[in-house]
């Protein structure tokens, strides 16, 4: 049966964007073998390019002190050391003089703007970035950070311009919540409300703009109006955990939360560029204004979030568990950490640790952490104990949302519960109509079934046009096509599927078997050998090795077998 869609997060090679590494298939090197300038490069260079960026940092500064400061290897410790979060460090390593490469000069100079207001130096930091060496990629991040270091050189008057950058709507945006709480700063009260409610006009305002309004409404005393402001937010996103928080401060009447400071309010502005380098996939950049953000203010838990994933993505599976660790009990980032971290550990092959850690959280009650033990159950096919985790939250819910329908209609469909299970979907489909997997499952599984076939058909045609760059949903559609015995087209769209996921066993499996139902019988073989070497589950794996040793290839199967 169809397998379910776990949003867990698969790493990911980062590609350092500073310098080119020698050879991207080196061995990290041994301290004992990195005995020259040479070597330690080359191990520094590996460890960089595999995202062990603290490992990395060590050897490169040996290999920059045995160097000489050769320009490339200094320039490559620069970037070991700003990506290990030494941004004190990184500052002293800028790139400069003519032998170093233009990007790294233009990176420099903003760690050492970043690196001068970490230090109080408001003056040193406005002079650093007023000499107009920070160019692309990083004139955004520049732009909101000129305003706070203007208030950290005592510039008041210069802190009140607003960042503006032509075509970076980002910066537009950011910029005027910047100016917002610099007004606030200055007792402009009028003047920051003016900002404030222009950035959270319209229908849905972003969870980051009612929070900074709500917070400015508690502090001048205003919280009926705070908690209308969360409440609006709250029914457009039941499930923020921000939101919930910072609506039950309000309503208990206790101290409303401080103004950002100066190094508050700059580490705030660069995570808006580092979220715009992450969504055009430039992760070092992003991992880069992290670290920055994290030097001026180490308490940001969406930064420490951001970072862990980063680095998760990158294969430093300990540097992500330190950052996931970093929310403490009591922060509403606490339980997603949480979440982040016994992930970490189902990623890394270590189940009975993530249960373990799952199992931890969910004792508390805390409700996350009962939601993502009961993810974990059914990644680890203990559907019956998912089962009454889900039934508990949903009893309890005064109005479920369609996501606890779907996990339970998925788990007892896996325990054979096929009945119930459809009625958990359908419940589910009915409250989010056009939703691409929910689509894709209920469709699917009709169709394995023989049922409703030309509904199920149009449902899943319906996943892959709201989705058409998952191989997931496609395989679903070309299965379908296969169960129907449409298996030229079948072929077809399998191909595309692999073509997006070309790791994934189950999709390479159905390849193989569209493949020998075309009479391709030697290319079934090959996808099924490829099976083989991806990691299958026992499942897939047997079911291939069947077909290879028999030689007879899948049985015959129509829908409803």
């Amino acid at each position: 049966m169809r397998r379910f869609l776990l949003a867990v997060c698969a790493p990911a090679a980062l590609l350092c964007a500073c310098a080119t590494v020698p050879s991207a298939d080196l061995e990290p090197a041994a301290p004992a073998a990195a005995d020259s300038a040479y070597g330690m490069f080359l191990a520094g260079n590996a460890a960089l390019a595999e995202g062990r960026s603290a490992e990395a940092a060590r050897f490169l500064e040996l290999a920059r002190g045995e160097s000489g400061d050769n320009a490339t290897v200094a320039e490559r410790a620069f970037t070991a050391a700003l990506m290990a979060g030494d941004v004190q460090k990184a500052a002293l390593m800028a790139p400069v003089g003519p032998d170093a490469g233009e990007p790294g000069k233009r990176l420099g100079r903003l760690v050492k703007v970043v690196a001068a207001l970490a230090d109080g130096k408001g003056k040193v930091a406005r002079a650093e970035l007023a000499s107009d060496g920070i160019g692309f990629p990083h004139r955004g991040a520049a732009a909101l950070l000129g305003p706070w270091v203007s208030a950290a050189a005592g510039d008041v008057e210069g802190s009140f311009v607003r960042p503006q950058l032509r075509g970076d709507g980002a910066v537009d945006y950011f910029g005027q919540i910047g100016q917002a709480h610099l007004f606030e700063r200055a007792r402009r009260y009028d003047e920051a409300e003016t900002n404030f409610k222009a950035v959270t006009k319209g229908d849905s305002p972003s969870e980051i703009s009612v929070l900074a309004y709500g917070a400015f409404l508690e502090r001048r005393g205003r919280r009926p109006e705070a908690l209308a402001y969360y409440d609006g937010a709250l029914r457009r996103n039941p499930m923020s955990l921000a939101l919930k928080a910072a609506r039950a401060r309000a309503a208990s009447g206790k101290g409303a939360p401080a103004a950002p400071s100066i190094r508050e309010g700059a580490a705030f502005a660069l995570l808006a560029p580092a979220a715009t380098m992450i969504s055009a996939r430039q992760e070092a950049t992003a991992l880069a204004y992290i670290r920055l953000s994290l030097a001026l203010d180490p308490s940001r838990n969406d930064a420490w979030l951001m970072l862990g994933d980063l680095m998760q993505q990158a294969g430093d599976v300990e540097g992500a568990r330190t950052a996931y660790l970093k929310p403490k009990p009591g922060a509403p980032e606490f339980a997603a950490a949480q979440a982040k971290l016994a992930w970490s550990y189902q990623a890394a092959g270590d189940k009975e640790g993530a249960l373990r850690m799952a199992r931890a959280s969910a004792a508390t009650g805390d409700r996350e952490g009962r939601l993502t033990l009961s993810d974990l159950l059914r990644a680890n096919e203990k559907y019956d104990e998912a089962i009454g985790i889900l039934n508990g939250l949903i009893a309890e819910s005064k109005d479920p949302e369609w996501t606890l329908y779907y996990a339970r209609g998925q788990a007892l469909e896996r325990s054979g519960r096929w009945k119930e299970a459809e009625a958990d979907l359908q419940q589910a489909l009915k409250m989010r109509p056009d939703e691409a997997e929910l689509l894709n499952y209920l469709g699917y599984a009709w169709i394995d079934r023989g049922e409703r076939l030309q509904e199920a058909m149009g449902m899943v045609e319906k996943a892959v046009a709201a989705n058409p760059r998952s191989g997931a949903i496609i395989d679903s559609l070309g299965w379908a096509h296969y169960r129907l015995g449409n298996y030229k087209k079948a072929v077809e769209l399998l191909e595309q599927a692999v073509e997006i996921e070309a790791g994934d066993p189950e999709i390479n499996n159905h390849l193989g078997d569209a493949y020998w139902m075309v009479g391709r019988k030697d290319e079934a073989g090959f996808q099924w050998r490829r099976v083989l070497t991806l990691k299958p589950d026992d499942k897939i794996k047997a079911d291939a090795e069947k077909k290879l040793a028999e030689g007879l290839g899948p049985p015959r199967l129509v829908a409803g077998q």
